[in-house]
């Protein structure tokens, strides 16, 4: 053990040290003045300086090596300032080495190394105290140096374990400010380099300055330390509290006869599981699931999964029904106040009801409606389910690129959930809703998987009954949930999965189904929305009509919404400012709220020279109207092709070209190819285009061109060609020929294997257009072009409304 010694200087005056010393290396330690030491020796070099100088208890001098694992040091591994040292007493060991005990003299400082063997032997300096106050002169900075290195000491000697009662007596006791310093510090396990810093500094104010510096990082990290343990501590005596005051209530219970672990909770959601009229399978799992919740500490991190797993069981309405509005009748009405037309869904809806009449049992169907934006697919998913008595939900699946979230996240990951299946069956609290899966057609793909295939057991009416979340685990019956799926397309649905569901495709509306939607919802909604009264606002039919005409075209309501929706807004501020009281829309108040016309629906303007044709294109947004125009220049026989034409449309022109070329003589036609050059163009250009349909109108565009013949304005055409010149079928013929009733078109040219589709086109408009099928490009021609030498004139025509320009057909 280290100890100091108590005397004052002037009863023992210090012994005058020789120029030089025999020197002692120490590892990982620092002799202080005045300390008394044990040291180890076991070195050569070392035994025989102990050897020579234990018997006259001679001076040496003692220095700290600056690195520990050096075995031999020179003398640069050693620090230069040092302690001159005497052996008080030596003792043999058993296994050949020494133990001296040594106490420090005076500070010295090598200047430098005169012999290294037997051992070292260096020429020494003596170094003395340097006082930074007069002699006499109290100094109150040592003093509080002083007192604040006692008081540390003292705190630390609770904190550090080798710090024992004998170190803070001492250190209490020491009245010299230069020997209290070393003692403070020379009892702290800390680096050496810092004990040599302390050693090495002279004046006794940096000195104790210095110290008192290093106990007082010694004593916050102690302090922290024990902090830090003391709070590891007390969580540890908690758990090991909780546990066997857990274990103690397991036992009582046990000993009662009682089952229940103790937890109030989980009887609690025992009674819950066994009042929730789970199936078989279910109800086991829940119920292994609270058993193994039962054993569980709540303070388990895998105590909430388990909790939260238990509570979307209970929450997944297992056998809550809804009853079904069997009333065919009133749910006619239901359909018929929500929306107008949509003849063929409302059908499918009763017969649906009128078979559940019949057979209680029956399964839900699939249905899929497809049709443009803007048509009301999903507004009349709402309107079935108002019309059933279902609860109703709805979920879009646009842009959805992960498989789990449809069947959901394994409960092996943290913060998993159900997929937004359970989800939205869980919103609904009903396991017979009416579902909408909107946008169906917009489901991606990534590496994450393909949601569409994970949608294959949920609208399979043989596998839905058992339909299977990666979460719960446990199988759910879909079979009595109304899933409705829409689409603007079906052809990127994956065929799986089309394959599954009954598409049912929804039209763009008539003009007569525009007006009747715009004054019996439209316009009463947006009258309600804008905070008008019904009396307040009304629109003349004429109005509605011109709206329809020139300021919308579309397959569906959306702009039609916008645009009323514009004029109750300047109507509303008309009010409020005091401007008008009731207003009547008429057409010309059109303009004044929306500004002038968008489109102009005459087209027949276009129709000056040859080479000009009207076609029909099917767009995902419905029906549409496009011209194709052709112009010849002189060249070397070159076909030119612009307007943003995809590869379909590319090969319709080259295979109508080839077929006049082919027939050249036969049709009249006098050009030589090989010196012209024909271009044709479909306007647009930043509109990409493509599609089987556009055939026979290249190919009377190239016609009229080369036959200088006008093509008739109020006619337009749909159909593809073959080399032959056979005329073939097309699809989406119901939007083309609303599309070209808007445009104003009241004859159209189609394939005759499309007549029997025209069925599908509401009667009214079949009354107002004018059909013809053609086989044969020949027939095309023959009643698309009009005569040779006749071409159209534009005379002016004074009608009711102003005067309009008028297209005839003159010789």
């Amino acid at each position: 053990m280290t100890k100091f010694f108590e005397e004052e200087p002037e009863k023992k005056k210090k012994p005058q040290l020789p120029t030089e010393l025999p020197i002692i290396p120490l590892r990982n330690t620092v002799l202080f003045p005045q300390q008394i030491m044990p040291l180890s020796i076991g070195r050569d070099k070392t035994l025989k300086l102990i050897n020579e100088f234990a018997e006259s208890k001679g001076v040496i001098g003692v220095v700290a090596q600056k690195e520990s694992s050096i075995e031999n040091p020179g003398p640069e591994d050693m620090y230069h300032y040092g302690v001159a040292a005497t052996i008080m007493r030596v003792f043999d060991m058993p296994d050949g080495s020494k133990s001296v005990i040594v106490q420090g003299i005076q500070r010295i400082r090598i200047k430098e190394f005169k012999q290294e063997e037997p051992y070292w032997i260096a020429k020494i300096e003596e170094l003395h105290d340097v006082a930074d106050s007069p002699k006499g002169m109290v100094d109150l900075q040592i003093d509080a140096f002083m007192i604040n290195i006692k008081n540390l000491f003292q705190k630390m000697s609770g904190l550090a374990p080798y710090i024992t009662a004998e170190h803070t007596t001492l250190i209490l006791n020491i009245q010299q400010a230069n020997r209290l310093s070393d003692a403070a510090v020379s009892a702290l396990n800390i680096p050496t380099f810092e004990k040599q810093e302390v050693l090495e500094t002279l004046e006794i104010k940096k000195r104790l300055d210095r110290a008192h510096k290093i106990l007082n990082k010694l004593y916050q990290t102690l302090e922290l330390g024990n902090k830090i343990q003391s709070d590891v501590q007390d969580e540890i005596s908690k758990s090991q509290r909780d546990y066997y005051l857990r274990e103690q209530l397991k036992a009582i219970h046990k000993e009662l006869g009682e089952n229940e672990s103790g937890n109030p909770e989980i009887s609690e959601l025992r009674e819950k599981v066994e009042k929730a009229k789970m199936p078989k399978e279910a109800l086991e799992t829940a119920m292994k699931e609270l058993e193994r919740l039962g054993r569980m500490s709540p303070m388990a991190a895998e105590y909430t999964v388990s909790r939260t797993y238990i509570d979307w069981l209970l929450d997944v309405p297992w056998s809550i029904f809804t009853g079904d509005n069997l009333n065919i009748s009133d749910a006619h009405k239901s359909l018929d106040a929500d929306h107008y037309g949509l003849d063929k869904v409302k059908k499918r809806i009763l017969e649906y009801l009128a078979v559940r009449k019949l057979k209680q049992d029956m399964r839900g169907p699939i249905l899929c409606f497809v049709g443009p934006p803007g048509v009301g697919k999903t507004s009349l998913g709402r309107s079935i389910a108002n019309a059933l008595g279902r609860k109703f939900v709805r979920i879009a699946l646009g842009g959805i690129r992960d498989e789990a979230e449809i069947r959901g996240h394994r409960r092996t990951y943290i913060g998993s959930m159900p997929g937004r299946i359970v989800q939205s069956l869980k919103k609904a609290g009903s396991a017979n809703p009416v579902f909408m899966l909107d946008e169906i057609d917009k489901l991606g793909n990534d590496f994450r998987g393909d949601p569409s295939s994970a949608l294959l057991e949920v609208l399979d009416p043989e596998q839905n009954f058992s339909f299977s979340d990666h979460y719960l685990e446990v199988p759910f019956d879909l079979s009595k949930v109304l899933f409705i799926a829409t689409a603007n397309l079906a052809d990127p649905i994956i065929p799986a999965l089309r394959d599954r569901m009954e598409i049912i495709e929804i039209a763009s509306y008539t003009e007569v189904e525009k007006v009747h939607i715009c004054e019996r919802f439209i316009i009463p909604k947006q009258i309600k929305e804008h905070g008008i009264k019904e009396t307040q606002l009304k629109f003349s039919r004429e109005a509605v009509r011109k709206l329809i005409h020139e300021y919308t075209r579309e397959a569906g309501l959306r702009n039609l919404e916008r645009e009323v929706a514009a004029i109750c807004r300047g109507i509303a501020r008309d009010i409020a400012e005091h401007k008008t009281k009731k207003k009547t829309i008429t057409p010309k108040d059109l303009q004044e709220h929306l500004g002038r016309s968008k489109f102009d629906s005459d087209v027949a303007e276009r129709f000056k020279k040859p080479g000009i044709v009207t076609g029909l294109a099917w767009t995902a947004a419905g029906g549409d109207i496009l011209f194709i125009e052709a112009t010849k220049m002189r060249g070397k026989g070159a076909l030119t092709l612009t307007g943003q034409l995809g590869d379909v449309m590319k090969e319709s022109a080259v295979a109508a070209l080839s077929q006049i070329k082919a027939q050249a003589d036969e049709l009249g036609i006098q050009e030589d190819f090989d010196k012209v050059d024909i271009h044709i163009h479909v306007p647009a250009g930043a509109i990409p285009k493509d599609g089987p349909s556009a055939g026979i109108t290249m190919y009377t565009a190239i016609y009229s061109l080369l036959t200088n013949r006008i093509v008739r304005h109020d006619v337009a055409m749909t159909g593809e060609i073959t080399l032959r010149g056979t005329v073939l079928p097309i699809g989406g013929l119901k939007e083309k020929i609303l599309a070209a009733h808007r445009a104003g078109i009241r004859t159209i040219i189609l394939p005759d294997k499309n007549a029997k589709d025209l069925d599908d086109v509401p009667k009214e408009i079949r009354k107002q257009l004018r059909f013809i099928p053609v086989h044969e490009v020949a027939s095309v021609v023959e009643n698309a072009l009009l005569p040779v030498n006749q071409k159209i004139k534009t005379v002016n025509n004074n009608g009711r409304n102003g005067k309009h320009r008028k297209k005839v057909i003159v010789k």
